[in-house]
């Protein structure tokens, strides 16, 4: 594509239409003459090329005249509809005149509207043939059966297809639409009403290029347009533009308004030679339209076109009401679900679980086959979805676009994401919910594919063609109408107002819930890290002045041995050894409990150091305080490196493995086995196996608790510190320590560490 924007000559630009200022052309329809009026003195400033000749009254003397020398018969008519309050938009029909004298008089509906500081006058001929037999008198039977109706139709359907009957019969066209928008304002015929004259066109669809954005501007302004010979002449507004301003006359709110080339030869190629539209506004909105037509030129009267305005607008009222009541009910319905959904969030420690053990609700709060939860945690597939990975790959692609409101919704990923095309029967629609402010957790629905095949009026890849002779910015339309079908892949069925609202609010509720959370451990934080404080410092206390009364005990007790041992019983001095070992086991404990104490006051200070190296020298280290006779087979794994505080650490890795020569020594050989598994979630795992006496799972959450031993003292000495250390030494560096085992099968002590550059 040329980035100037320049076409090649001969080529047609179909956007041309677009920008056709159809509401300037400068131009009537034939069956009526308009006079344009400055005020305060209704003076005629522009008029149309038809203006009648009338007795008296020249049609080439109105230019400059006033409206009181040149139609008096309408003077005060409009004198009295500027006096009033008139209409935000559209002419207002202000009475029927009859101008000229004897057998030349002509009745005229006339028109009025604003335009900028101009008066807009609109003399419409009445056609007297059908005149009588569409007055009000004669339209009330049907208006009244019609209202009726309306209340005893049970769908929209049903709805459409009373109002294209009933405007077919008002109107006496051959034909008439109903015609309704979709969201890329393509239309489709969606009721019909007609006499066999012309061919049928229900639940075909139009391109949105049949009618263009400008023109259905003109439609929500002007709500009802007849074009009764699509063979007409264009009769020019005289002069062209206004003398006070130098502007075209501004013909949106016209009634006579032309309409452009491309659409009377677009009427030309459907075989209708007189056409009248009526909008549908549901909420000021255009909804669809009303369109009719007639093989043969026709003329429907202004009280016809009226009354088809009135049924229109009845029939916009009960439908804008039907379509709220079915929104309200669907909203009722998915806040229900919604509400069930907070009380289970509300239940769980973790309200992600809420969700998650009730996928039944999450579908069914918008309507999804399938649902995903990715947190930092993981991700937790329901229902029907991509794989994990493929999923994956979609949370990535979401955390990076521009999320509006933190959500995100189409019914055609496939088209914003490449990759979904490989599984669009599972997820061709997407709505995600953001649910946290800090990090990238979603909650994904999705929606499969849904193959439709559409019936289109002719082919809507070819909308206009370009006209060799009239050059580049000349159209025509499409000359073919015939069904022509397509088959719409890649899509799902669209998400619904109220399905995005039900998500927009759980999403709002999640980040209540996590802001409340949140402020809830905040405080608790500061209160356990006030606590801990407390016990820290009285742990130091205790410790530190328990030392030396320790310490005095051992002494004494060895001075009493080595002095007075001579004085003293067997019994006696086997109560001072007693005393003596105590007092030592004491100290030690005393030591271990300062030691942990300070183990929450010490800083880190993490470095980048190989594992193997750091196991190696604390291997080196226990052997020392192991008996020559013993067998032990150590194993050692590729540990890589890690990040980490080494002081620490090796303090963690003497532990696990003084514990693991400790509880294997009444095995004949002892098999300790030091590794490394697959890293996962960004954490590096160690583990630490022994073929020992192993434990009773069901006490492992005693297992790293200060003093709490799962053996007896007499089996295996210790202090019941020396797990309690290891775990919180590696929550310290933002780990996570667990442990199996079985009783006589050995133990597996775990630890992971966060993974960082250099640690790998």
């Amino acid at each position: 594509m040329d980035g100037s924007g320049a076409r090649p000559p001969g080529a047609a630009d179909l956007t041309a239409c677009d920008r056709e200022p159809i509401h300037l052309l400068g131009t009537l329809q034939p069956h009526g003459f308009l006079l344009a009026l400055s005020e305060p003195d209704l003076r005629i400033v522009q008029a149309s090329a038809n203006v009648p000749d009338l007795p008296g009254r020249p049609a080439g003397s109105v230019h400059g005249a006033s409206l009181r020398t040149a139609f008096p018969e309408a003077e005060a008519v409009l004198a009295h509809y500027l006096s009033q309050a008139q209409p935000l938009e559209g002419a207002a029909f202000l009475t029927t005149l009859a101008l000229g004298g004897g057998e030349g008089v002509r009745s005229y509906d006339l028109a009025a509207h604003r335009v900028g500081d101009l008066v807009v006058l609109e003399f419409e001929e009445v056609a007297s043939e059908t005149a009588s037999a569409q007055s009000l008198d004669a339209l009330y039977p049907r208006l009244n059966a019609f209202v009726e109706g309306l209340h005893a139709a049970g769908s929209v359907a049903e709805l459409c297809a009373l109002l294209a009957s009933d405007i077919r019969h008002i109107t006496g066209f051959d034909r008439a639409l109903v015609y309704r928008f979709d969201r890329d304002w393509h239309g489709t015929v969606v009721a019909e009403d007609g006499n066999g004259v012309l061919p049928s066109y229900l639940d075909l669809r139009f391109p949105a290029s049949d009618i263009p954005a400008q023109a259905r501007e003109l439609y929500r302004r002007n709500r009802l347009r007849i074009i009764p010979d699509a063979g007409y002449e264009p009769v020019p507004i005289i002069p062209s533009h206004a003398p006070s301003t130098g502007a075209a006359l501004d013909l949106s709110q016209a009634v006579l308004r032309s309409v452009s080339p491309v659409h009377v030869e677009y009427m030309r190629n459907m075989g209708t030679m007189a056409s009248m539209s009526v909008s549908i506004l549901v909420d000021g909105a255009l909804w669809g339209l009303i369109s009719c037509h007639n093989k043969a030129p026709h003329r429907v009267p202004l009280q016809a076109r009226n009354a088809c305005d009135f049924l229109t607008r009845i029939f916009a009222l009960q439908l804008a009401a039907r379509e709220r009541g079915a929104l309200a009910e669907q909203r009722i319905r998915l806040g229900a679900i919604q509400a069930r959904l907070l009380a289970y969030m509300a239940e769980e420690e973790h309200f992600i679980d809420g969700l998650l053990n009730h996928p039944e609700d999450v579908l069914a709060l918008v309507d999804a086959a399938g649902a995903a939860v990715v947190t930092a945690e993981g991700c937790r597939l329901l229902g029907a979805t991509p794989a994990a990975s493929e999923v994956r790959g979609i949370h990535e692609w979401v955390s990076g676009q521009p999320v509006g409101e933190g959500l995100f919704v189409t019914d055609s990923l496939g088209e914003d994401y490449p990759a979904a095309r490989a599984f669009a029967d599972r997820a061709s629609g997407l709505l995600a919910i953001s649910i946290s402010q800090k990090y990238a957790s979603y909650v994904l629905w999705f929606r499969p594919e849904v193959v439709q095949t559409v019936s289109w009026g002719g082919n809507p890849s070819k909308p206009a063609t370009a006209d060799p002779d009239g050059g580049p910015d000349r159209l025509h339309p499409r000359k073919s109408f015939e069904t022509w079908k397509e088959t719409v892949q890649g899509r799902s069925l669209p998400w619904s107002g109220p399905e995005v609202d039900a998500a927009k609010d759980l999403r709002s509720a999640v980040l209540g819930i996590v802001l409340r959370r949140a402020e809830e451990l905040a405080a608790l934080s500061e209160e356990l890290q006030r606590s801990n404080k407390e016990l820290e410092a009285f742990s130091y206390s205790v410790s530190h002045d328990l030392r030396a009364p320790f310490r005095h005990i051992v002494g004494y007790s060895e001075l009493l041995r080595s002095r007075e041992g001579a004085n003293l019983t067997e019994t006696g001095r086997r109560y001072v050894d007693t005393i003596a070992d105590a007092a030592l086991s004491a100290g030690k404990l005393v030591d271990n409990l300062l030691n942990f104490s300070q183990m929450g006051r010490n800083s880190l200070n993490r470095v980048s150091g190989d594992m193997n190296q750091l196991v190696e020298e604390v291997r080196r280290k226990t052997l020392r305080d192991v008996p020559s006779g013993r067998a032990i087979r150590w194993q050692v794994g590729s540990l890589g490196r890690v990040y980490a505080d080494p002081v620490m650490l090796r303090l963690v890795i003497e532990n696990l493995l003084s514990n693991a020569v400790k509880y294997t020594r009444d095995r004949p050989e002892a098999l300790i086995d030091i590794g490394r598994e697959p890293d996962r979630d960004g954490e590096a795992v160690f583990y630490v196996r022994d073929n020992g006496v192993g434990f009773d799972m069901a006490y492992v959450g005693k297992l790293f608790g200060v003093f709490q031993r799962l053996h007896r003292v007499e089996d295996f000495e210790g202090t019941g510190i020396g797990l309690a250390n290891v775990r919180r030494i590696v929550e310290r560096h933002g780990g996570r320590t667990w442990a199996e085992g079985a009783l006589g099968r050995g133990a597996t002590f775990h630890f992971t560490l966060p993974l960082r550059e250099g640690a790998r």
